[in-house]
């Protein structure tokens, strides 16, 4: 069913993007048939060109459109880059510089923020983005409306008390403790600028997108739920982050997102000229296409990297010799020869390289077959005539759940349950797709033993939110506030002062963790891979890792 009107408008020659679904479905026959044809070269004069229209092949587009519920969103957060603005711009080194706000400072105790807002900036019904609309954000990201089934952004500062309007373009910010990471969080994915009077609409009508105002370079044109969605440029935007060098209106007039399941359609249609972009084409295949003179691309983003978080209630890792015979008994160095390319990194640490703060504790995980089959025997599991470790008449069983944000997951866990499996582990794979997914694979769900973790994050600050149960904190370790040390540490990282004090306690609370077993790293992530047309130039990269088509250009 479409949802909203298009929009009456006078197009360049080219595709439209109701020209989309049959172009789709003639590329699936292509498919069928064998490879797709070779590429052109592409060009350009290297100066941005006005107009043309982007089409983009994506495997999801999620279950709600509900800003709050689905921002965070891999596959959604791309529309959402598109429609609205953020306060702060971060790059994908985690330098972070102005954009809605313009300036801002803090008090001595990091308790305090004031943000002196951007004039001139508006929604797309042209109301004002002004101090009232700031804290109508800041609200809904940091408290949520449970009685609506809104949710709270995940990772905004559990500390956040309130915010007040001192005049119409500037907002004081106050938090219950020291809360250094405050400023960073404002440019996360979840962090979108959202009019008030969408805020103010019940879910049901949040979840229509054509209700969903934002103050971005790109404005709704059409959306039709499960299949496709329509954006099309807005004429008078002119409040670009000066970190992306270009200002006014985007110089591409459309960017339809396209529904297309299948990794070999998506891939085929870019190939064909039929599409300028395919997201998660398989990494095995991004030397072949470069070869062929498309662009790929794969960014990666600021948070942690790719692995399970443990299930400490869940036995048998409930004991600290398994979960770190689990760690141990995972080979990354064959992971990345065999299911991904050179342009992927061995996990370090918890936490992306990129990540400022994030330091080299790859020892405490390092891969050692030898020391994992000595911590299990110490455990008391013992091999059986079948290979299988049992202990007490039990066998020594781990569910693996692939992500379905993550293209590579199902492969990369059918090699781990082959790695473990020469240690002893019974190992299961279970896929779902996206909603179902969300549905079962929860964390501290008393089924699921290991959580693989996508998360990506802004500040090192905030990753104490997710460590513990404390100030609602999301308690990946099912640990709640049992291990005081962690709690320390995590109350040490959250509460200091400035970026040099929290330094040594970040890096204590990175060991701690992998020490303990609580966090298995496999890689460093690359969730957010790309397929793109040499004719596509100019496309920018933020610090999640999301392509921003408001710098590109067809040439």
């Amino acid at each position: 069913m479409n949802t909203s009107r298009a929009a009456r408008r006078v197009r360049p020659p080219g595709r439209t993007p109701r020209m989309i679904a049959g172009l789709v479905a003639a590329v699936v026959a292509l498919a069928a048939c064998g490879p797709g044809v070779a590429a052109n070269s592409g060009g350009g004069s290297g100066e941005p060109k006005q107009g043309g229209d982007v089409t983009f092949l994506i495997d999801s587009l999620g279950d709600t459109w509900i800003p709050n519920n689905s921002a965070i969103s891999s596959f959604q957060g791309h529309i959402w880059g598109h429609l609205t603005d953020k306060l702060v711009y971060v790059d994908e080194k985690g330098a972070v510089s102005p954009w809605v706000a313009e300036s801002w400072e803090q008090n001595d105790t990091a308790t305090e923020f004031t943000l002196h807002l951007r004039k001139g900036v508006t929604f797309s019904d042209k109301t004002p983005v002004d101090a009232a609309a700031v804290l109508a954000n800041l609200d809904i990201w940091a408290k949520g409306d449970a009685a609506r089934g809104i949710n709270p952004i995940g990772l905004f500062p559990k500390t956040y008390d309130h915010a007040e309007a001192v005049d119409p373009a500037t907002v004081k910010v106050f938090f219950k403790a020291p809360t250094l990471g405050f400023i960073p969080t404002l440019g996360y994915h979840g962090s979108i600028l959202i009019s008030p009077r969408t805020i103010a609409l019940p879910a049901a009508q949040q979840a229509d997108l054509a209700n969903d105002l934002g103050s971005g370079p790109f404005v709704l044109s059409s959306w039709k739920e499960g299949d496709s969605v329509v954006l099309k440029k807005r004429a008078d935007y002119d409040w670009a982050p000066a970190a992306l060098k270009h200002q006014g209106p985007a110089y591409l007039d459309s960017i339809t997102y396209k529904l297309v399941a299948q990794p070999s359609v998506r891939t085929s249609a870019v190939q064909s000229g039929q599409a300028d972009v395919a997201y998660n084409p398989s990494p095995q295949e991004l030397k072949s296409f470069a070869d062929q003179g498309f662009t790929t691309a794969t960014p990666r983003y600021l948070g942690f990297v790719n692995g399970f978080a443990v299930n400490t209630k869940v036995a048998p890792f409930d004991d600290v010799r398994v979960r770190q015979a689990l760690q141990h008994g995972i080979d990354r160095k064959e992971i990345i020869s065999t299911v991904y390319t050179p342009d992927w990194q061995a996990a370090q640490s918890l936490f992306q390289s990129n990540v400022p703060g994030a330091t080299d504790r790859s020892a405490d995980f390092a891969f050692d077959a030898a020391k994992s089959a000595s911590l299990l025997d110490e455990a008391g599991w013992t091999k059986g005539s079948d290979g299988v470790r049992a202990k007490d008449g039990k066998p020594l069983t781990l569910t693996l759940y692939a992500n379905p944000y993550l293209a590579t997951s199902k492969s990369v866990d059918e090699l781990i349950a082959q790695q473990l499996g020469k240690l002893g582990f019974k190992v299961d794979i279970q896929a779902f797709d996206v909603v179902t997914y969300g549905e079962r694979v929860k964390v501290n769900s008393p089924s699921v033993a290991a959580y693989e973790v996508t998360r990506s994050f802004i500040d090192a600050g905030t990753v104490a939110g997710v460590l513990t149960d404390a100030n609602k904190g999301e308690n990946w370790f099912g640990l709640g506030q049992s291990d005081p040390k962690l709690v320390a540490l995590a109350t040490g990282v959250t509460s200091a002062l400035s970026v040099d004090t929290r330094a040594p306690i970040l890096d204590e609370l990175q060991g701690y963790v992998l020490q303990q077993g609580y966090f298995v790293p496999i890689t460093q992530i690359v969730q957010r891979i790309y397929l793109q047309s040499p004719k596509l130039h100019g496309v920018a990269y933020n610090g999640l890792a999301y392509a921003n088509y408001y710098t590109a250009w067809l040439g």
